[in-house]
Parts: structure tokens; C-alpha cells; sequence
């Protein structure tokens, strides 16, 4: 049995992970992966505790919907990313900066 606080300490630290590459990277692709492991950290965080009480299975129903939000939230991201290339011609967040009238 693996003992409950290597569980917080492997999502603290998947968090601290896509923590650091959501506000660092400069590709809006890898910065929606960041957002993505921190989403992944938090549903080692809902199943462990969910574990300490098998009798609540409350954890994992979370961690299920924070899935389908997840899902939800990358096909609405990618399609505006795709719209953000489309426009400016790039994906690096740092040159798309400001909202352009035509």
C-alpha cells in the first residue's frame, strides 16, 4: 500500500510542473498542456483523498467531471487557437498581445 502523502506529493509536485510551463512557455499549444497536468494533478489529489474513505466514493466523481471539463476545455482552446493562427499567423503568445480592429 503506497502511504497517502507520497499521492500529495506526487500532485504538488505535477502541479508545481504545469504550474511553471503555463506561465513560462511561450507556445499557446504548450501552455494548454500546463493548464492540462495541473487539471491531471488535481484529480491525483481528488482520488487520493477519495481513497482514505472507500466508504465516499466522492473523489472520483470529481475527478470524472473534472475529466469532462477538461475534454470540453481543450476542444474549445484548440479551436480558438486555431483561430489565433489563422489571424496572426502564430502561436506565440508574447506576439499576440493586443486585439487588432480591421
Amino acid at each position: 500500500m503506497i502511504p497517502f502523502s507520497y499521492y500529495m506529493l506526487a500532485s504538488a509536485f505535477l502541479f508545481s510542473i504545469g504550474l511553471s510551463i503555463a506561465l513560462t512557455k511561450r507556445s499557446a499549444i504548450v501552455a494548454l498542456m500546463g493548464v492540462e497536468l495541473m487539471l491531471n494533478a488535481a484529480n491525483v489529489n481528488l482520488v487520493a483523498f477519495s481513497m482514505k474513505d472507500p466508504s465516499l466514493m466522492d473523489g472520483n466523481a470529481f475527478a470524472i467531471f473534472v475529466i469532462v471539463i477538461a475534454a470540453a476545455e481543450v476542444s474549445v482552446a484548440l479551436a480558438l487557437i486555431i483561430k489565433l493562427f489563422q489571424f496572426f499567423r502564430t502561436v506565440d503568445l508574447h506576439q499576440v498581445n493586443q486585439l487588432k480592429e480591421e
